[in-house]
């Protein structure tokens, strides 16, 4: 395995956080990968006075456009580089499979490059004249970002992130979660290294593992954090949200989930028997936008689940290192036991639990923090297990009986995140997908993702936008300006 380093990025130096010490554990073993020393809240406080002064320098606030979409490519082609090696990092620390996690970091270097276009072809605007003056308008960089973000999928997370408010010409104070420190400090080098080779300052970007409580609270409340980035629970989203509009910054926050995916009476069953255990059950569930409530029409409903549970009985559970694994451990023991507990609350409530519903047996599971596919049924949706995100491998299904019924139930949430639609009718999936309250739908496809493309969360799911062309913008501030034309005197002159 690759050498873990235990030093963390303060203000562009690599030495230790003075925070508590943190075993970071393979959730495939349980052997400890790294004993990573948190940040303390001085060394936040030291990383934004740090950022602050590197985001004024010259050497980085004078760049043009053109100059630090460069910086952008380059990292870009770093992470490209290091994809293998990020993904092994991130595998030893999540769990997920090395396919999954090769593939998160292919999608950060694409963002990068992505965010680096958009940035060399953005332009701002002349508006129309109302008067002796030529009118325009300017975005500048807001200064400090702090981006806090979750354990699920860091290193793409994170470029969701860093590249844009990069681009928009700030400095970044990363949190990454206190269970997956170690592919973040990887991209944290990466980064370090691209500041370096363009003479930049390096304390552009500091990477700050540790709990929310100590490290994140500090980041969000510092006075010259100018708007914050947050990835994760809903409760902690609210918590930030209070803390920006105390201090009157902005937020952009992506929350929960409990998203559902619909298969229609006449959808390609095949395909969407493969498109409803993907959505679920890679990343082990460990989603935001994972479709975790199944509805099926009622005349299909039993033929699919039939189905259905067959197949997820025979995905293959294992370590993310097998390349045969498809749904590999949770991320941490303490969290397998949560999701246990969350099945265990459905058979209270009353669930049939169609296949999985523990832990696997053998002695390849005996360490790591698995649970097996999990397939439940015999709930309205107005149970807990229907309402309440699980953040885990369990799927739970439901009949419909018609378009009205499924609008009102798959609406019938506090979550807005996403939907899948799994149907040959091309109307009716334009009808529903314009029905369902969602920020993403996936049509005949899940879990599809693009840089160029905006993600949001609609209600309990989150707050302003990530991705997208306009990501950039949401990292700067506006600025008008207002040139007189006009040889006529002022009102008051002489």
């Amino acid at each position: 395995m690759h050498h873990h380093p235990t030093d963390i990025l303060i203000a562009g130096q690599w030495r230790r956080g003075a925070g508590e010490p943190v075993d970071t554990v393979d959730p495939a073993t349980g052997a400890v990968l790294a004993t990573v020393h948190s940040a303390s809240a001085d060394d936040v406080g030291e990383a934004a006075e740090a950022a602050a002064a590197a985001a004024a320098d010259p050497r980085w606030r004078d760049l043009l456009p053109h100059q630090r979409a460069r910086v952008l490519h380059r990292i870009g082609d770093l992470v490209e580089a290091a994809a293998d090696e990020l993904a092994a990092v991130q595998t030893a620390d999540t769990g997920k499979t090395l396919a999954e996690t090769r593939a998160l970091a292919l999608s950060a270097a694409g963002t990068f490059r992505y965010m680096a276009a958009v940035l060399e072809t953005a332009e701002d605007s002349l508006t129309p004249s109302r008067g002796a003056y030529v009118t325009m308008s300017v975005h500048e960089p807001v200064g400090v970002v702090g981006a806090v973000n979750p354990w699920n999928s860091p290193v793409a997370s994170d470029a969701q992130k860093i590249a844009p408010a990069l681009a928009a010409g700030n400095a970044v104070l990363l949190k990454p979660a206190a269970w997956t420190p170690l592919v973040s400090l990887r991209l944290g080098r990466l980064i370090t290294r691209a500041l370096e080779e363009h003479d930049l300052p390096t304390a552009l970007l500091s990477v700050l593992p540790g709990s929310g409580r100590i490290v994140g609270d500090a980041l969000v409340r510092h006075p010259l954090v100018a708007r914050i980035g947050f990835t994760g629970g809903t409760s902690t989203g609210r918590g930030i949200a209070a803390v920006a509009a105390q201090k009157l910054v902005p937020a952009s926050l992506e929350l929960g989930g409990k998203s559902p995916t619909i298969v229609r009476a006449d959808a390609d069953v095949e395909q969407a028997l493969a498109g409803v255990m993907f959505g679920i059950f890679s990343s082990s569930g460990q989603s935001c936008i994972a479709g975790s409530r199944l509805f099926v029409a009622r005349e299909l409903y039993d033929s699919f689940l039939g189905k259905l549970v067959e197949r997820v009985r025979a995905l293959r559970v294992g370590p993310g290192t097998d390349p045969a694994t498809q749904v590999g451990p949770l991320v941490h023991h303490r969290h397998r036991d949560a999701v246990a507990a969350w099945v265990d609350l459905a058979r209270s409530e009353g669930a049939r639990v169609l296949c999985g519903g523990a832990a696997p047996d053998g002695e390849r599971y005996r360490d790591g923090a698995y649970y097996l596919p999990t397939v439940l049924d015999g709930l309205p949706n107005t149970s807990r297990t229907c309402r309440e995100e699980i953040f885990g491998p369990v799927l739970v299904a439901l009949p419909y009986d018609d378009e009205d019924d499924l609008v009102r139930q798959a609406n019938d949430s506090v979550y807005g995140l996403a939907c899948g639609i799994w149907t040959r009718d091309a109307r009716a999936a334009w009808r529903l997908a314009r029905r369902i309250e969602a920020g993403t739908v996936w049509i005949n496809t899940y879990k599809q993702f693009s840089a160029s493309t905006p993600f949001s969360g609609w209600k309990d799911s989150g707050l302003g936008m990530e991705k997208g062309r306009d990501a950039i913008r949401s990292y700067q501030r506006q600025k008008s300006l207002y040139w007189g034309t006009s040889d006529a005197p002022l009102p008051w002159a002489g």
